[in-house]
């Protein structure tokens, strides 16, 4: 293992420097250039699945490396899952058997973990799946959570950072019965937004930085969005949802528009909101979701940014999108005020407390990632409060398998469009976050989800625990020692 992170650093930090910080893009904004908006913003393809005789749905993904043009007259080394760069969005429904046949043809080994998934640990995509080069792992299982926007990406301890950085990144939609009237044309007027930095050779032939180096990792100088550069999209529905994923190493945007209009979340990590909530800006730190619709008025012109702020991984005002409406725009439904049957993730009295302290960029509670070592383990269906305290720099945290509810930041209620169920949470430099945290059902003493900051340097330097769940009454029988496992 050590000896594949080597390499994959080494791949990264010999690359040539990267290119500079750049200039006014002509509205108190900055990228790498002046932007010029002259791409039009690629739509990653649905996958579609074939269907065997039980009805079971079938997605075949390839990891593979290929080249790929973002900057202009040049072709960049990349890597992609059924293609040169990103992947497919997938798609199913709650209620389905879904099977992921995952081929390396990287050259080295890998994983892709379903990031926002509740399914079995041995399907999870953990560090402990491994695919080596060549190999096809075949997780099975079937979806029952809500409808949500999730993603998938690899999760190889200590080569993470790496292999997302080059392009390993997908999204993953779930469907659900309870379907209010929102805007849900994939691709034209329901887009997915994966927002990513990137720092390029001088000559644009491959990506530069040392994933692993500094305090964040990469902040590139770079905005990228579905993989392309310097992007426009044009619309013609008078409203637009906006699936957003931060699938940056460590960079956090503070999303809104030039022109201060306000917008309505609709959903986070882990599935819709109970209502609306109206915003003029809202942030996302590496591995949260938001869905967003906005009102377009036809013939206009406005730039999607990200603000900057003083949290170390958010520097700089960055452009982001240019969104052109048409002339003429179709209709749109106003947004419902009611979105979802939304229970609140309610401890029960007496829950179960559990402290989390994030050590500088390498540990929690003192100790670095063990893959032998269960840190944690969790009766299934248990509600507990988590309670994460930062004393440092910027942090965040993701739990696998789970949903969440953000009890309070620094003894503060979250923002209300960060008051639904999550997965993935902004830890504040010296603060603490208390979080609701729900269990689910799949139990298996042998084999851990993990619970990590997902700044992915700090993730592959050892900022990570593992967690089982188990059959209640079992806790104290479990035990503290696995083996890992590999496809």
């Amino acid at each position: 293992m050590l000896r594949r992170r080597f390499l994959s650093i080494t791949a990264l930090s010999t690359l040539t420097a990267a290119c500079g910080s750049g200039s006014d893009s002509g509205s108190a904004s900055r990228n790498a250039e002046k932007l010029t908006f002259r791409n039009p913003l690629r739509i990653p393809p649905l996958l579609q699945p074939e269907r065997d005789k039980n009805g079971v749905r079938k997605f075949a993904l390839t990891m593979q490396q290929g080249r790929t043009g973002i900057l202009p007259g040049v072709q960049t080394a990349t890597w992609g899952f059924n293609g040169t760069f990103l992947g497919p969005t997938l798609r199913a429904a709650r209620g389905d058997t879904v099977q992921m046949a995952v081929t390396n043809r990287l050259g080295e080994a890998g994983t892709v973990h379903w990031h926002g998934m509740r399914l079995p640990a041995r399907m999870d995509g953990g560090p402990h799946q491994q695919i080596e080069p060549g190999a096809t792992w075949t997780p099975q299982w079937t979806i029952d959570q809500p409808a949500a926007t999730s993603w998938y990406h690899p999760h190889p301890h200590g080569s993470t950072a790496a292999h997302v950085y080059r392009g390993l990144a997908g999204m993953f939609i779930v469907d659900d019965d309870e379907r209010p009237e929102l805007p849900s044309e994939y691709g034209v007027d329901d887009i997915p937004l994966i927002l990513q930095d990137k720092k390029f050779a001088r000559d644009g032939a491959s990506f530069s930085g040392d994933p692993l180096k500094g305090t964040f990792g990469i902040l590139g100088d770079h905005i990228l969005v579905n993989g392309t550069y310097d992007p426009f999209l044009r619309v013609r529905t008078e409203r637009v949802r906006f699936r957003i994923l931060n699938g940056s190493n460590a960079r956090m945007y503070h999303v809104g528009f030039a022109d201060r209009r306000r917008f309505h979340v609709v959903g986070n990590d882990a599935g819709l909101l109970a209502a609306p909530v109206t915003v003029d800006r809202l942030s996302l730190t590496p591995g949260e979701r938001a869905e967003i619709v906005v009102a377009f008025t036809a013939g206009e012109q406005v730039v999607l940014r990200s603000f900057g702020g003083d949290a170390d991984i958010d520097e700089g005002d960055l452009d982001l999108l240019k969104i052109v409406a048409a002339s003429r725009l179709e209709s749109s439904p106003a947004v419902p005020g009611r979105l979802a049957d939304l229970t609140p993730i309610q401890p029960p009295p007496g829950a179960r407390v559990r402290r989390f302290r994030l050590n500088g960029h390498d540990a929690i509670n003192g100790r670095e990632m063990d893959m032998t070592r269960i840190d944690e383990v969790v009766p299934a269906g248990a509600v507990e409060i988590w309670e994460i305290e930062n004393n440092v720099y910027a942090h965040n945290f993701h739990i696998h398998e789970v949903a969440f509810r953000v009890l309070d930041v620094k003894g503060s209620p979250p923002p209300a469009y960060a008051s639904g169920h999550k997965d993935t949470v902004y830890v504040p430099s010296k603060s603490t976050v208390r979080l609701a945290v729900q269990f689910g059902h799949h139990t298996d003493p042998a084999s851990p989800y993990m619970y990590h900051c997902h700044i992915l340097r700090h993730e592959d330097s050892g900022m990570m625990g593992q967690f089982v769940i188990v059959q209640p009454g079992t806790e104290h029988q479990v035990p503290r020692t696995i083996h890992g496992g590999h496809h």
